[in-house]
C-alpha cells in the first residue's frame, strides 16, 4: 500500500493537498504504475476548470494535464516500457498514478532537464493548429495569445518557416515572445494591431491567423487581420460572453472579396494513437515534440515561471487567480 498525495480541486478557487492510500499489490494489464517527478499546470483549461465555469469538470476532482515520471510497476502484456523507464504521459496532479501505456506514454532520455518535459503537452496542442493550417515557406502568420499555447503555436509556424507576428496585451508575454524567436511583436493595447501588420506583410496581412486567447471578442475581430483566401484557426477555447452583429465576420469568410476559411483546432480532432492509415495524431505529435525539445528546436526556458511543491498548491493557485499574466509554465515538483 503506497501514500499517495493529489491536488484536489474541492470547489471553486479551492485546493488542497489531500493523502490517501493507493493499492498497488496488483496492476491492471496493460498499466504501469508511475511515481511522478514533474507535472504542469495549465492556466487556461485547468483554471476556468477550478473556477468552477466547465460544466464537464464536477469538483471535488483532481486536475492534471501533463506529467513526466518513473515507471514503477507494470502489469501483465506490458512490452513498450519497463520498471525504471522514464516515461511521459497525460497524468494528474498526483504523486502515484495507475495508466494504460498506449497512445501518449512515451519514453524519455534519463539524461534529459526533465523539468521540460510536461510542457510537452503544451506544445502538442498548439501543434494542431500547424496541423490544420496551409501554412508554408515564407508565409506572413500572426498568432494571437502569448500564453504557452500561443507561444509554442508561435515558434512552430517559425519551424515551419513562417514569417510570425506575436500579439497580445502583455508587455512581458510579447518579450518572451521575442527570445522565442518572434519577428514581430504587437502590444494590440498600445499599438495600431492592423496598421503595423499591414507594415509588415508590405500590405498583404496575414495568409494565417492563430487565434490562442479564446477571448469571443478577439475571435471575431482578429479575422480583419487576414489576407484575402487566407484563414483563421481557432486554437484557444473560446469561453466567456459577447454580443456583437456577426454580419462583418460572415462576409470575411462568405464574400468573394475576402474568402477567409474559418478552421477549429482542438486537440481531439486527430486520433490518439498512431494508425498506418492516418498521417497526424496526437501520440506521433507528441515524439516529434520531445524531439524538438532535446534538440533545442524548441525553445522552453523563457516560458518557464516557477517551481513549486504540491504543498504550495493553495497559494500558486491564488496566485495565478489574481495575477494570471504574470505566469507562464508553473510546475509541481513531486519529490519534495
Amino acid at each position: 500500500m503506497l501514500k499517495n498525495k493529489s491536488v484536489m480541486f474541492e470547489k471553486p478557487w479551492e485546493a488542497r493537498l489531500c493523502e490517501e492510500d493507493l493499492d498497488d499489490s496488483v496492476i491492471p494489464a496493460g498499466n504501469a504504475l508511475i511515481k511522478k517527478k514533474y507535472s504542469i499546470i495549465s492556466t487556461g483549461t485547468e483554471l476556468a476548470c477550478l473556477s468552477g465555469n466547465e460544466s464537464w469538470f464536477k469538483m471535488p476532482r483532481v486536475h492534471g494535464y501533463s506529467c513526466v515520471g518513473e515507471v514503477i510497476k507494470i502489469g501483465e502484456n506490458v512490452t513498450n516500457v519497463s520498471p525504471g523507464d522514464t516515461v511521459f504521459c497525460y497524468g494528474r496532479h498526483t504523486l502515484y498514478q495507475v495508466l494504460p501505456v498506449s497512445g501518449v506514454f512515451i519514453r524519455v532520455p534519463k539524461e534529459a532537464d526533465l523539468k521540460w518535459i510536461p510542457f510537452v503537452r503544451m506544445a502538442s496542442i498548439a501543434a494542431t493548429a500547424l496541423r490544420c493550417s496551409n501554412i508554408e515557406l515564407g508565409d506572413y502568420v500572426v498568432v494571437t495569445g502569448q500564453g504557452m499555447v500561443g507561444n509554442m503555436a508561435m515558434q512552430l509556424a517559425k519551424l515551419q518557416g513562417a514569417r510570425v507576428i506575436a500579439v497580445d496585451i502583455e508587455d512581458n508575454r510579447l518579450e518572451i515572445a521575442k527570445k522565442c524567436g518572434a519577428d514581430l511583436t504587437i502590444n494590440s493595447s498600445k499599438q495600431d494591431a492592423a496598421a503595423l501588420i499591414k507594415d509588415f506583410t508590405k500590405g498583404l496581412m496575414a495568409s494565417t491567423l492563430i487565434e490562442a486567447t479564446g477571448v469571443p471578442s478577439i475571435c471575431v475581430s482578429a479575422i480583419e487581420w487576414v489576407a484575402k483566401n487566407g484563414e483563421i484557426i481557432y486554437l484557444g477555447s473560446p469561453r466567456g460572453n459577447f454580443e456583437t452583429d456577426v454580419t462583418p465576420f460572415l462576409n470575411r469568410s462568405h464574400l468573394a472579396d475576402f474568402h477567409v476559411t474559418v478552421k477549429g483546432a482542438h486537440e481531439w480532432i486527430y486520433p490518439i494513437a498512431k494508425n498506418p492509415f492516418v498521417k497526424h495524431s496526437i501520440e506521433r505529435n507528441t515524439e516529434i515534440i520531445i524531439d524538438f525539445i532535446l534538440s533545442g528546436k524548441l525553445i522552453i526556458e523563457p516560458l518557464f515561471t516557477e517551481i513549486v511543491t504540491p504543498a504550495d498548491c493553495v497559494t500558486i493557485y491564488k496566485n495565478l487567480r489574481d495575477n494570471k499574466d504574470k505566469y507562464m509554465g508553473v510546475i509541481f515538483d513531486w519529490s519534495k
